[in-house]
């Protein structure tokens, strides 16, 4: 105010005093004063209503990027839980098919597991999937990127452990029908609880707990059910002990993976982009297929190979596309795994991982001719009920998600516009 008026007083005063002009040229100054005291004015609201409006425009961005659950989340997450299904049921079934038809090498057996990744690599050439975001529950972090030194160190230990696991599920494959390998991974749930209850802050609910007491429950009635005697494999009990052994070690160390996987994400990564999921798939796939092969040539397996082919009982030709579709179908299954990690948690990841298991018994029954006895069946009956469980209990966080959000969207919109009227 006090600018508008010397303004208006430097107006006047050479007009009346100076110049000695009519009242009709007053009148005239006098209309220009005004009108340059209203553009003052109007110069200094302009900035409060830019801020109020770019404050509302980021409350609104704001509310917009925390909308929990949208179409295209439950569209990700479907095809995430179709490529992990499938991808599981049916390297599971080609591994047994390596095994049960001639196959010897548990170090092949873990590097086709592993070594598919390059298919992978054309992702990085589609421009517009780059920057893709893929959960749009998060918030995004803006922090300091990690040093190459730290990304080197989560990507070679999460790929050191991914190797030693996936050597105890082919160990386990081997001297195991798949029909009870698969049932006993169920156990794997219960592993990936407990480490994500200490490294993820995971919450346990009446409906998970019960999830988690019928998978151990359906993986134990198996260890007492099964006769090695009447497996089509006919392994030593010795053997058929290793097996079990190995199963249960490979299913906790699957389950400690994916916790690592969850923390990682959270503390380190701190990316939101698919661009990362990517990254960690390749990396660790990288430094696991390096130690697979290590194994193969350490071990003095690779010798054999050439014999293993020959005698294989389908012929050449099956063992090589045995191996090369059992490759491809691992790296499906790797990008539903790390894809339901990065959308939903590792619980949820395992939980669907649990579901594909009793898939592959009936399958195992339909091609392979296993057995299925009475507990057999019920075992599968009891992981389907955890995952039912589970899944409901999921339903459940989503529909409190929802409503939180909406309370707190209304509520910054509600305090964005007080701020606005108030200026």
């Amino acid at each position: 105010m006090y600018v508008i008026h010397l303004l208006c007083t430097h107006t006047l005063s050479p007009q009346l005093y100076l110049s000695g002009t009519s009242l009709n040229s007053f009148k005239f100054d006098m209309k220009e004063a005004q009108e340059l005291q209203l553009h003052i004015m109007t110069a200094q609201l302009e900035p409060k209503e830019a801020n109020s409006t770019t404050e509302h425009t980021n409350v609104t961005s704001q509310s917009t990027t925390t909308q929990p659950r949208n179409y295209g989340w439950w569209l990700r997450v479907t095809m995430y839980i179709l490529f992990l299904l499938s991808g599981q049921s049916i390297s599971l079934l080609l591994g047994s098919l390596y095994y049960d038809k001639g196959g010897k090498s548990k170090w092949l057996g873990t590097v086709v597991q592993l070594i598919g990744f390059p298919v992978l690599l054309p992702y990085y050439f589609i421009p517009s999937l780059k920057n893709l975001k893929t959960n749009s529950t998060a918030t995004t972090i803006h922090s300091k990127p990690p040093s190459t030194l730290v990304l080197v160190s989560v990507y070679v230990s999460l790929g050191l452990l991914v190797v030693a696991d996936c050597f105890l599920y082919s160990t386990g494959l081997m001297y195991l029908p798949v029909s009870t390998y698969s049932l006993i991974c169920a156990s794997q749930l219960a592993f990936n609880a407990f480490f994500s209850f200490f490294l993820n802050s995971q919450k346990f609910t009446p409906l998970i707990v019960n999830s988690l007491v019928l998978l151990t429950i359906s993986s134990i009635l198996l260890v007492f059910e099964t006769d090695p005697s009447s497996d089509s494999s006919k392994v030593s009990k010795g053997k058929y002990v290793i097996g079990l052994i190995c199963t249960v070690g490979a299913s906790s160390g699957y389950g400690l993976v994916l916790s690592l996987t969850q923390l990682a994400f959270k503390k380190v990564l701190k990316k939101e982009t698919f661009t990362a999921v990517m990254d960690l798939i390749i990396y660790q796939s990288l430094v696991a297929t390096l130690g697979a092969l290590v194994g193969l040539f350490g071990s003095g397996e690779w010798k054999g190979l050439k014999t293993e082919m020959e005698e294989f009982e389908l012929g050449k030709v099956s063992y090589i596309m045995t191996l090369v579709w059992t490759t491809l179908m691992w790296d499906v299954f790797a990008v539903g795994c790390v894809g339901l990690i990065f959308e939903v948690s590792s619980l949820f990841s395992n939980a669907i991982s649990v579901l594909g298991l009793p898939i592959v018994p009936v399958l195992a029954v339909i091609f392979f001719h296993e057995k299925m006895g009475g507990i057999k069946v019920i075992s599968m009956v009891l992981a389907i009920w955890g995952f039912v469980s589970y899944v409901y209990q999921q339903y459940l966080d989503d529909l409190k998600s929802k409503l939180e959000d909406r309370n707190k969207n209304e509520a910054s919109n509600a305090s964005s516009l007080q701020e606005v009227n108030g200026s």
